[in-house]
This record gives C-alpha cells, sequence and structure tokens, in this order.
C-alpha cells in the first residue's frame, strides 16, 4: 500500500497523544477522525488542520468512518471493550488495522478477530509498543545471540498504581472504572507478555498451552475513595470485583514457565517487572541488570546484586538490537522513550512494503485471551485452563520476525 490514508479511531489522552506526537510528526496522512465525543474529535481535526493544512472529515460514529472511501487505513484507540468490534468491521471493510492494547472480554473475540483476518488477509497490527523498548529488544537480542543459554523461565507484570485514573473515570470519561468494578482478571496483559512472548517465539515454533491465575482480595480502590473522594455518591458504598494483585502462571510447549503480575490498586512505583531466566544468566528490568555465568564482573564470590546494579547500560554498546542501533543514529522521539515511534514506524513500513506485520493476528489473539482465559481460572479458583491454539496447528511451521 503505497498511499496510506488513515481515518483515526477513539481520541482520548492516549488517542490524542499518539496522533500529536508520534504519527503527524512522521509526515503521515490523516483523512478522517472519529470520537462518540464531538468535542474530542473537533480537537483532533483541529491538530491535524495545523500539521497538514488541511482539515480531515469529522465523525462520531465509527461505521461512518468506515464507509469513507478516502480511509484505506484505521487506527484504533479507543477503550479496551470496543476495540474487536471495530477491528472486525475494518478487516471486513478492507481497510488495513492497527489496534491498541486491551484483554479480550470473550475467547470468542479472539476467535473472531483470526477468522476476520484469515478470510480477508486484511494487513493487522496489535499495537504493542512494549515489544519495542530498547531493554526488551536488546535483551532479544542476546536471547537470539545465546549469551543468556536457554531460557527456562520469562516474567513480566503492568505494576502501575492507577488508583486516581480508575476512580475518576466517569469524571475523565475514562474506560477503566467498570472495568474494575465489574471484573476480576488479568486485564492488560500484553505490555507484559508480549515480549516475553517474541523471546520465547511464541506462535513461532512454541506456544502457550496452559494458563492458571489466583486473584488477591480487592481493598485498594475502596481504601483510596475513602480517604480522596469520599463525597462520591456512586464510589463511596461500592465494591470492586477487580482484585488488587493477580498472578497468573503460564506453561510453555517448550516447557518454559511465564509469570505475569497485574498489580494497579495499591501504592507502588511504576515497573514492567521484565525478567529473562537462562541456563548462562539473566535480564532483570527492576534493577536494570545483567547477570552472566562466569562473567568477571559478576561472579559467585561476592555481591553480584551490589555489583550489576544498573548494568544494563555497560552492554548496550555490544548488545543494542540493530533496530535500535538503526533508529538511535536517526534519532527515536516520542512518548514512552521512542517506543511509540517505533511501533508506528514498523506499521507504516511493513504496510507500505505489503509484507507481515511484527505483531500479528495470531499474536493478538493469544496475548488478549490471556484476559478471558484468566476470568474464567480465577472465577474456579485458579483452575488450570488450556490456551487455545489460534494458528490452528501452523505454530511448529511459523518462523520467529526478523525484528
Amino acid at each position: 500500500m503505497k498511499d496510506i490514508r488513515i481515518g483515526w479511531i477513539g481520541l482520548g489522552a492516549r488517542g490524542y497523544g499518539l496522533l500529536c506526537q508520534i504519527v503527524l510528526p512522521q509526515g503521515e496522512t490523516v483523512t478522517a477522525v472519529c470520537d462518540i465525543y464531538e468535542d474530542r474529535t473537533r480537537c483532533a481535526a483541529d491538530a491535524v488542520e495545523a500539521a497538514a493544512g488541511k482539515r480531515p472529515a469529522e465523525y462520531t460514529d465509527f461505521h461512518d468512518l468506515l464507509e469513507d472511501a478516502n480511509v484505506n487505513t484505521v487506527i484504533i484507540a479507543t477503550g479496551w471493550e470496543s476495540h474487536v468490534e471495530i477491528a472486525l468491521a475494518a478487516m471486513y471493510a478492507k481497510k488495513a488495522v492497527a489496534m491498541e492494547v486491551g484483554g479480550a472480554y470473550e475467547l470468542s473475540h479472539c476467535f473472531s478477530l483470526v477468522q476476520a483476518w484469515e478470510e480477508t488477509g486484511t494487513p493487522f497490527m496489535l499495537l504493542e509498543n512494549c515489544c519495542f523498548g530498547r531493554r526488551e529488544l536488546m535483551t532479544l537480542n542476546m536471547v537470539r545471540k545465546g549469551i543468556l543459554g536457554e531460557v527456562v523461565h520469562c516474567a513480566g507484570g503492568y505494576q502501575h498504581d492507577l488508583r486516581s485514573e480508575i476512580a475518576f473515570g466517569r469524571e475523565n470519561r475514562h474506560y477503566r472504572l467498570n472495568n474494575y468494578l465489574y471484573r476480576n482478571c488479568e486485564n492488560y496483559p500484553t505490555h507484559d507478555l508480549g515480549p516475553i512472548a517474541k523471546i520465547l517465539n511464541l506462535n513461532c515454533g512454541n506456544r502457550m498451552l496452559t494458563l492458571t491465575s489466583q486473584a488477591s482480595k480487592s481493598a485498594g480502590l475502596q481504601a483510596y475513595i475513602r480517604d480522596k473522594k469520599s463525597d462520591d455518591p456512586f464510589l463511596k458504598d461500592r465494591s470492586f470485583a477487580q482484585g488488587d494483585i493477580v498472578t497468573t502462571v503460564i506453561k510453555c510447549a517448550g516447557g518454559e514457565t511465564i509469570v505475569l503480575t497485574l498489580d494497579t490498586t495499591l501504592p507502588r512505583y511504576y515497573s514492567r517487572n521484565f525478567t529473562v531466566r537462562g541456563t548462562k544468566g539473566m535480564y532483570e528490568e527492576a534493577t536494570d541488570s545483567i547477570f552472566l555465568d562466569r562473567d568477571e564482573d559478576s561472579a559467585h564470590d561476592f555481591d553480584w546484586r551490589s555489583a550489576c546494579l544498573n548494568n544494563a547500560a555497560n552492554y548496550e554498546e555490544k548488545y543494542d538490537h540493530p533496530v535500535w542501533k538503526k533508529y538511535l543514529r536517526e534519532g527515536v522521539k516520542g512518548s514512552h522513550d521512542g517506543m511509540d515511534w517505533l511501533e508506528f514506524r514498523f506499521f507504516f513500513q511493513r504496510l507500505r512494503e505489503d509484507a507481515p506485520m511484527p505483531i500479528d493476528i495470531y499474536d493478538a489473539a493469544s496475548w488478549m485471551a490471556v484476559t478471558a482465559l484468566s476470568e474464567m481460572s480465577i472465577a474456579k479458583g485458579g483452575a488450570v485452563t488450556d490456551v487455545p491454539d489460534f494458528t490452528g496447528g501452523k505454530w511448529h511451521l511459523r518462523r520467529p520476525d526478523i525484528f
């Protein structure tokens, strides 16, 4: 596709930020914008007009945008609950899709995404920006070079104090509040699972087999509301279904294990807890440290934790991923330390080349399915739950993406 004409759907804080900070500065053409709130649509149209000199079409119903012949590519940045519906409609309308992350509400939604892509062949990419993080890609490069040995275990988490964002969801027209009121699950798995999936070659020679999830009690939001928002008649006496901490354990066909942690409603610092353990070494995001067996800088006869603390930068020159080496020279910019910039560069580049997307429909379906599967497991007291093979048996034939 040489002539990319973008219809942007979803213009809250995340969508508007990506539009103005990432896509318009990359010189891409936005021909239509859409949000259910007219003020958001108008603000986005103003931004496009200021950047490009031409005002895009404005819609409040995504169906109308999909009928616009001047749109051939759709960016979906709405609330979680509408991602799949819009993506399905866009694929059947033959509009290329880049879809923001979020867990699946029903397992059937994941199968529907795969079916739509297999029937239409419409280009599709899941916008999991953490797969493009500098440390995540450096660790991937080290794994592929054999530096960490055979990978045995990985861990990750979405560990982010979101109490204010959730509690003030109605005032800020934000989607998270209802999810925490009515669901109990690993509701945001892809930030931590995505980079791990690439390291373990999931859907490309390996796959997830089973998972089990447990949720703690829910107390953090109630305490926050009593302290910060006690005058809210809607929330002050409400109970939240979502447990404060959800732990999910996944077993893979290759024998590896994965532990994911959702931790968003108690006081804490931000972390994705990205950790990779191999037979020759490890990377740990919490301390930004690399430990290599028989490395003279991390020998076993002294406190390696103190010696290795924050030492990962020492390995950048040798092991930075080629993607980062290239784009550091060009000047990575934008939000989330350049991850957002890189994911959109990849999307637009692959779209123009008619090449496979680096995070494809099978990745999207299997990673998003963790939410629905965790909800089932938690409801049954942590029952072991099978993870479907969304590739239909092709996982052992597929090869990892070059990035």
